[in-house]
Parts: structure tokens; C-alpha cells; sequence
């Protein structure tokens, strides 16, 4: 496999939400945002058909979808960066590139990543904003603790929670401010970057709030 920033991307992706069957052949990834799974196609140059595909969470109503697709050599490729077939909670440190780093940080971001903001009722006129990944694997959130220090010079915070469904232990990795916005700008440092519209468009929106942009937007968005 040949390293590029779409790779790289949906490899971020295929951590976070996808899942490698133990058949040693299949690859799966299922969303709520049938633009997810598009943009994995096109990173991938895949010509499969998205699929319909039911949530199994009783009272849930939101349609999920589904990709299904076999490559064995994507398959190995992925294996020998860290990935296997039960990754959830066993997931470590992963072999990518320095180069491609932040494309891969955009795709899990876009994965299980998440962004909020609100006013702290602490303090008047305090606006606060957070950037966040979670994982139920220990090991891949301090890893991604470290590279992300390593190569800004952040330092983050790591909460725990359970998960309502499977009472796994998740572990969220999170930014505030100031150092929110040295990520931000490193994931979106490629004009144009493939990446997930709405997450983008919600941070371009709560940016603007403090006057600060991302690189490929900056203040052309209207509201």
C-alpha cells in the first residue's frame, strides 16, 4: 500500500468505526452519516453499493448505514499497523506516518470525535469549547495523548465514563481552547481535506464566536 492523505484518512476512519471480519478478508463499516461512508469510498476508490442497515438499539430510530467490502491486501496492510479483528478494547499505538498523522487524526476524529461549546456560567461573557476522541482502549488514547504532544506540544486531559449499552469503560481524550485550536488547525492545515461537512461546519460556526477560523474556510461561510 502506498501511503497518501486519503489513506491515511480513511484508515483513521476504519479505526474508530470499522471493523475487520475474522474471516481475514472483510471489511465493514457502518454510520449514521451516509456522508461518512461516502467519503470513505472515495478515499478508497471503492465501487460498492451503501447499504441499509439496522441499528439493533431497541427505541432507536435513526437510520444507520453500511458498507461491506473485501481486499486482503488492505486487510494485512491494516494488521501490520496495529489494527486486528476485536479491536475495541485491545487497540495501541498505530504505525502511521508522521507525514499523514493528521489526516489520520481527522478520520477518527470524524469517526468518534466530537466538539462543544457552551458559556460558563462561572464566569460572565466566558465562552468555552472542547475537542474531544474516545475510545474504550486505554493504550490507543494515550497514544494518541503523546503524538499529539510530541508534535504540538499539548497536553490534553483524559476523563473516564462507561458506556450506557455495554458498561465498557470509555476514555476521552480532551482539548480545551487554546490548545483545541492547535489540533483543529493541523487537521485542517490541507485545503480542501476530505473530512465530515457537518463536523466541520459546527466548528467553522462556534470559531467565529472568538474570531479565530479554520485554514481551508476561513471566513467565507455565511451564516
Amino acid at each position: 500500500m502506498v501511503w497518501s492523505s486519503e489513506l491515511a484518512y480513511a484508515i483513521g476512519l476504519i479505526t474508530t468505526d470499522g471493523c475487520l471480519s475474522s474471516d481475514g478478508r472483510h471489511l465493514i463499516l457502518v454510520s449514521k452519516d451516509i456522508e461518512q461512508l461516502k467519503n470513505l469510498k472515495k478515499c478508497l476508490g471503492l465501487k460498492v453499493i451503501i447499504g441499509g442497515h439496522s441499528s439493533g438499539r431497541k427505541g432507536e430510530s435513526t437510520p444507520y448505514y453500511r458498507v461491506q467490502w473485501g481486499d486482503v491486501v488492505l486487510y494485512n496492510f491494516l494488521l501490520t499497523l496495529g489494527l486486528t479483528a476485536k479491536k475495541s478494547l485491545t487497540l495501541g499505538a498505530l504505525s502511521v506516518p508522521d507525514k499523514y498523522f493528521f489526516d489520520f487524526l481527522r478520520g477518527s476524529f470524524d469517526g468518534d470525535g466530537s466538539f462543544y461549546s457552551y458559556y460558563d456560567p462561572r464566569w460572565k461573557s466566558s465562552f468555552m469549547f472542547y475537542l474531544n476522541f474516545t475510545s474504550a482502549s486505554a493504550a490507543h488514547v494515550q497514544w494518541l495523548r503523546e503524538s499529539l504532544k510530541k508534535f504540538l506540544g499539548v497536553e490534553g486531559h483524559i476523563s473516564r465514563s462507561k458506556e450506557t449499552e455495554t458498561r465498557h469503560e470509555l476514555l476521552t481524550l480532551r482539548y480545551a481552547k487554546r490548545e483545541s485550536l492547535k489540533v483543529l488547525n493541523a487537521m485542517y492545515a490541507q485545503s480542501g481535506a476530505i473530512c465530515l461537512s457537518r463536523k466541520r461546519l459546527k466548528i467553522t460556526r462556534v470559531l467565529r464566536i472568538v474570531g479565530e477560523s479554520l485554514p481551508d474556510v476561513g471566513k467565507k461561510l455565511t451564516k
